[in-house]
């Protein structure tokens, strides 16, 4: 694609679809990093098309979880979640916690592992504090064949692409590209596989495949199916509308963290995960990807802060104590 075509597709007004294959020249970064803080100062959301990450690593990272996801429980079980999100998590909890809101279960089983989950104990003792509880070694489980060699792959994939999308995004902030970069040069990102088990019978009144929730981190780059469904963004106080499901494409969107870097300047916005029909009872697996700074990186707002009431403010606030207390909250 050339530099001087349109990079982006607006969805219904609200969710851009942004074709990163522009990126290498710097009239295309000029354009994708105006399109990106668009997006980012008005629904949080993005998605990314042409973005560089190979299809068939895309694939295998799909058919290599959902394989797993479809042991038997007992072999699920094996490599369950100790404290922390590390591990296999069978359908329970409910992200609406975080926002101190009661819902019925979510209706989603979930697999995690941890870029500091892989460190030696040595390493990982430290980082210290009660972000330690959080990165246990990571546990993986014995089948399908060349599960964990592919999570890295995948990880190391994701990192790679979310690293140049801070760079774009100091760009859109009218900061260099660099600006960022050291705050995330031992960074603590992590993968949560989220599988959706068919439905045999309805859900409870008000219970959800994964309830309403902000990201709490900076950065998140999720894989969905294509041919599957239900992820919803809010616009306004109580209007969801539907994040588009497009082949070979990433959604991005930006968490807590980020929306308190920025002063208020981008929002972090509420999402949700619907119900399929009644008559489909198929499974559905996304795979968010969330990249967050180093532990013990300070992050400093930016002045002034804006008008918006939507986000916790702080002066500053250290990267391994606000993970930790957002997820105390989801695991209480």
């Amino acid at each position: 694609m050339s530099s001087d075509r349109s990079t982006v597709t607006v969805t219904d007004g609200f969710v851009p679809v942004i074709d990163l294959s522009s990126k290498g020249t710097p009239r295309g970064r000029a354009s994708l990093a105006e399109a990106i803080g668009n997006a980012l100062r008005t629904s949080g959301f993005f998605v990314v098309v042409d973005h560089g990450v190979e299809q068939e690593l895309v694939d295998r990272m799909f058919t290599s979880t959902n394989d797993f996801f479809e042991l038997p429980d007992a072999e699920k079980d094996a490599v369950a979640a100790r404290p922390g999100v590390s591990g296999y998590r069978r359908a329970g909890g409910t992200l609406a916690r975080s926002l101190d809101q009661e819902t019925p279960p979510d209706l989603c089983e979930t697999f995690a592992a941890h870029v500091t989950g892989e460190l030696d104990e040595e390493q990982r003792s430290r980082l210290g504090g009660e972000w330690a509880s959080w990165t246990h070694r990571n546990t993986w489980p014995r089948r399908p064949e060349g599960f964990r060699e592919t999570w890295h792959a995948y990880l190391a994939a994701m990192t790679e692409l979310a690293a140049d999308l801070m760079r774009l995004f100091a760009r859109a902030l009218d900061l260099p590209e660099n600006h960022f970069e050291d705050k995330f040069d031992h960074h603590g990102s992590s993968i949560a596989a989220n599988y959706y088990p068919p439905q045999h019978r309805p859900p409870l009144p008000g219970q959800l495949r994964r309830g309403p929730h902000t990201d709490f981190g900076s950065l998140t780059i999720l894989h969905q199916q294509h041919d599957r469904t239900g992820l919803q963004v809010r616009q306004g106080t109580n209007t969801w509308r539907d994040i588009p499901a497009v082949p070979h494409s990433l959604v991005v969107n930006i968490g807590d963290l980020m929306a308190l870097w920025t002063g208020g300047r981008w929002v972090s916005t509420m999402h949700r995960v619907t119900n399929p029909p009644t008559h489909d009872t198929t499974s559905r697996l996304t795979i968010p990807f969330f990249y967050l700074p180093n532990h013990d990186a300070t992050i400093q707002p930016m002045r002034p802060f804006t008008d918006s009431s939507s986000i916790e403010r702080f002066d500053t606030v250290t990267v391994g104590d606000w993970v930790s207390r957002k997820v105390r909250k989801i695991l209480s």
